[in-house]
């Protein structure tokens, strides 16, 4: 033979080799109507080979470095229980699996929905300071997270302490925090549970492929027509929570001719009150994405949805108004015309538009280029009654009459406690009135607003009485682009570059003028000095002064915040047999201004016109590996290392009135670390993990009246105040635990427990301002080292199992136990001012044993609650599902408090003894209680 024929040989030889190359393929099918499933991940267990099934479910992983002999493959999909198949691989050969039936998994996928209306119905309370994180949680099959998020989530637990600012939320890789406090607004997207199932969720400090992250996590959630399986959903779903009653409709279209995809959701939530008195809820819910498949290599999406929703919010109480009406008790609502009238609502309208591209350039790189655009509104109601008329003296010199009571039924001074506060001279007789009348009534009195504004305007005044809205009117556009390249198998590298800018307009307007012909715009409790008269004082707006309002108007406060960040991020990631490991990168510049429309009486030199730019540069790195001992043992380690510009909220301190900066603002400074141990068998799934989390330099504004003050430079102890508490440090630390033991095929054992203590770490600086002094009241540091941070419970432990029968019907229950949750403390009282008369002089009386005792950080009691699950579904024919679910909440009616907080109105030593001396304590903490015994029920028809 000659040398050509040597070289055919060989060439042959070559290519039979190739084709004789070792793979592993299969289809992956739901095990109960052997429909193929899309987009179900199938890796080699301890290696980094791994693939996702196409839209026929197919899968193949083929290398000829693939190991040989006994493997474990594991398959894994969103709705369905996790796989580990047993299977040996032979060199050379291609192994077929045929059909790889995976089980649906009912616990996760009804709770979800439980899950999805928790984050929309009862977070982000801007009445207080409870956030909850458990909306990021829920993509996630991990044991302890999961028990965060369906069993924890109803008493405000927060995994590690965070609050929903320090997660991420993405829609499509787009990032949906809110710029003024840098938390996602979930009635942005509430009731749209169908199109929320695609997510990714990266715990904590783990890589991402859309996002550097944040403390809490990363969660994107894919609204993207294209990957929506085909089919449609139909459900309604009764409660006794948040809404009553809920209905839903979702079709997705799969792909159809011409290479194009849609999908479309609508809903509708209601309840005249939900489980709270008074707290209506009414909410629709629209949603469009339509996909277009140009060629391989391009794609094009729009997302649309709009949600418009109407909540009625509820009362934080004190123990007083408790002890006399319950844990339901809400003080904001009262009956007009024999219909349920809630003074306080909060009404949200910003629909959202989104135009993504996705970039197939090549098998190794991927683009995503996304723009999108956010309008609309958010308003908070509630009773303004500070309504005057002008009188103009002979001299020329103007006051303002009139004025009405605070309305609301639970106001101090319509107490017992007040009746009753001089131990010398206590009113029985009046203490007995106010009792019997807020047992018996107790609610606004609608008629009575408007009567008031009668008779006023027969006088020849304006209206006293009207129903106020705080508008925030956004309107922000984002423009990124997403590059994904994998050099090889081993090897994934992310990078983003991100454009968001905001125009808020933010106004106070009115709403309803109560049967009044207008209200006069000026602030009734202005007091003229030397240098500005009352008239001057007065005025909301010097351009526009004495201006009566009309329903419609602005008035009050008038200004724009805007804002613009430019970030930057990059990661890789590297996949091992032995090892995983990745670091992340970002940059990013924050700027914010602010611009007044008004010229506030108060402060002429300082509100109309922009303030200066506040500007931010901010950067983070991260790292962290997976130590891979055998394919069932394995340890995590990631570290981090940040800073975090300051929301919109913490930057300006009295953005209402002027253009005052927050003095000595800074971005916070985060360092985080975090260890776990793995173990992941057939049988059983264990998580352990440590954490340590310090955050340095944070802001914090709260606005109230307090009384006691002293250096305010005049003779009033008294005032309307903006506290700001900066150079704030916090530490993190504890431990999770999470563990499933899989006893038979049917039966499941788990358990959960959280340890934590989360501490303020230095003793900040506090500083008050107001429209009642010129100058910044600074009383030095605030003494909070070692207090608590408020926020739901810091330990909380579970045990609980699941039953699922193979003829689909399902049931678990939960046993869950906490502890450590703490009230919010006021800092001002831990401040020099406690000690101090309203003089500047040192109290002669304060005693520091007594003193200690008062400002002892109040701890709510221990509590145990016990949850149930379960449901039940029929295939009607083959891909048509009938069924339900039901979930049973704090089944024994337990009572316990999810939050609470300090009252800052008795701001020094004297006047916080004599009330907390009193048997009914005047200015006591508000506290929030969660819902009693409570049910939710969905019933659906999955076709």
């Amino acid at each position: 033979m000659n040398g050509r024929g040597y070289l055919w040989v060989l060439g042959l030889f070559a290519l039979c080799e190739g084709a004789a190359q070792t793979a592993v393929k299969g289809v992956v099918v739901e095990a109960s109507s052997f429909e193929e499933i899309e987009n179900a991940e199938v890796k080699l267990e301890g290696t980094t080979f791994s693939s996702k099934t196409d839209p026929d479910g197919k899968f193949e992983i083929s290398d000829p470095n693939l190991p040989l002999g006994n493997q474990i493959l594991f398959f894994s999909g969103t709705g369905y229980s996790d796989l580990r198949l047993p299977i040996i691989i032979l060199k050379g050969e291609t192994k077929d699996l045929d059909l790889i039936p995976l089980q649906r998994d009912m616990f996760h996928e009804q709770a979800i929905n439980g899950i999805i209306s928790l984050t929309d119905n009862e977070l982000n309370d801007d009445e207080g300071s409870i956030e909850n994180v458990s909306g990021l949680l829920q993509a996630t099959k991990d044991v302890f997270l999961n028990a965060a998020a369906f069993d924890f989530s109803s008493t405000f637990f927060r995994p590690r302490g965070f609050d929903s600012e320090h997660g991420k939320l993405l829609i499509n890789g787009i990032e949906m925090n809110k710029m003024f406090n840098g938390r996602p607004q979930w009635g942005n997207w509430g009731g749209l549970n169908d199109v929320q199932r695609n997510q990714v969720f990266s715990l904590g400090l783990a890589p991402s492929e859309v996002s550097f992250g944040g403390l809490a996590g990363t969660t994107n959630i894919i609204m993207r027509a294209s990957e929506f399986s085909a089919g449609g959903r139909i459900s309604y779903a009764a409660a006794n929570r948040s809404y009553t009653g809920r209905v839903m409709g979702t079709y997705n279209s799969g792909e159809v001719k011409g290479g194009w995809a849609y999908s479309v959701s609508a809903s509708r939530r209601f309840a005249q009150e939900g489980y709270n008195d008074g707290s209506l809820y009414d909410a629709n819910a629209l949603f469009i994405s339509l996909s277009k498949n140009l060629n391989e290599k391009h794609e094009i999406n729009f997302t649309g949805f709009y949600t418009p929703n109407i909540r009625g919010k509820s009362s934080a109480n004190t123990q007083e108004v408790f002890d006399i009406k319950g844990r339901r008790y809400n003080s904001f609502w009262g009956y007009h015309n024999g219909q349920i009238r809630n003074s306080r609502t909060r009404e949200i309208k910003e629909p959202v538009l989104m135009l993504n591209h996705y970039w197939n350039i090549n098998d190794k790189i991927e683009v995503n280029n996304n723009v999108a655009y956010q309008f609309g509104k958010m308003a908070n109601t509630r009773i303004d009654y500070g309504g005057t008329r002008l009188a103009v003296q002979a001299n020329g010199e103007e006051s303002y009459i009139g004025g009405g009571s605070n309305p609301d039924p639970a106001y101090y001074q319509k107490l017992p406690s007040y009746f009753l506060r001089f131990q010398d001279n206590q009113n029985y007789q009046a203490a007995y009135l106010a009792r019997e009348h807020l047992e018996e009534e107790g609610q606004v009195n609608w008629e009575q607003l408007y009567r008031s504004n009668l008779i006023s305007e027969a006088a020849g005044g304006n209206a006293t009485y009207v129903i106020a809205e705080d508008r925030n009117d956004d309107e922000q556009i984002w423009v990124n682009s997403i590059i994904t390249y994998i050099p090889n198998e081993s090897i994934i590298i992310n990078g983003k570059i991100n454009y968001t800018r905001l125009k808020s307009e933010n106004f106070a307007s009115i709403n309803d003028l109560l049967g009044g012909e207008g209200y006069l715009d000026v602030d009734f409790f202005a007091e003229g000095d030397s240098e500005y008269n009352l008239g001057d004082r007065a005025q909301s707006d010097l351009q526009n002064r004495n201006r009566v309002a009309l329903e419609g108007d602005r008035y009050k406060y008038n200004f724009q915040l805007l804002a613009g960040v430019a970030d930057a991020f990059a990661q890789a990631q590297f996949k091992y047999s032995m090892i995983d490991f990745y670091a992340a990168g970002n940059i990013s510049h924050t700027s914010y201004q602010r611009n007044g429309l008004f010229q506030n009486g108060n402060f002429p030199d300082n509100s109309l016109g922009k303030s200066e730019i506040l500007s931010f540069l901010d950067y983070g790195v991260k790292g962290g590996a997976t130590l891979k001992f055998t394919g069932r043992h394995l340890l995590d380690v990631n570290l981090g290392r940040f800073t975090k510009a300051p929301g919109l909220r913490s930057s300006f301190s009295n953005s209402r009135q002027n253009n005052e900066v927050v003095e000595g603002l800074s971005s916070e400074k985060i360092e985080s670390a975090d260890l776990s141990y793995r173990f992941r068998a057939p049988y059983m799934k264990l998580r352990i993990t440590g954490y340590f989390t310090e955050i340095k330099d944070a802001t914090e504004i709260s606005f109230f009246y307090a009384d006691g003050l002293s250096g305010l430079g005049r003779n009033s102890t008294t005032a309307f105040v903006q506290e700001v508490l900066n150079d704030i440090d916090k530490q993190h630390l504890g431990m999770e635990l999470g563990i499933e033991v899989k006893v038979t095929s049917t039966i499941k054992v788990k358990g959960a427990a959280a340890l934590g203590q989360y501490t303020y770490s230095n003793n900040p600086n506090l500083y008050l301002t107001s429209e009642d002094f010129t100058e910044p009241v600074n009383y030095g540091s605030a003494y909070l080292k070692n207090y608590r941070i408020a926020g739901g419970p810091q330990r909380a432990a579970q045990i609980g199992f699941e039953y699922s029968d193979p003829d689909f019907w399902w049931f678990g229950t939960t046993v869950n136990f906490f502890s450590h949750a703490f009230a919010d403390i006021s800092p001002l009282s831990r401040t020099k001012n406690l000690l101090t008369d309203g003089d500047g002089q040192p109290l002669l009386d304060f005693d520091n044993d007594r003193a200690r005792s008062l400002l002892r950080q109040e701890q709510f009691e221990d509590y145990i609650l016990v949850n149930a699950i379960g449901g039940k579904s029929w295939m009607i024919k083959r891909g048509n599902y009938a069924g339900f679910f039901v979930s049973l909440n704090n089944i024994l009616d337990v009572l316990y408090k999810t939050g609470g907080f300090e009252q800052s109105r008795s701001a020094n030593y004297r006047t916080l003894l004599a009330d907390k001396e009193r048997d009914l304590p005047i200015f006591g903490s508000r506290y929030w209680y969660g819902n009693g015994a409570s049910y939710y029920i969905n019933f659906y028809l999955r076709f």
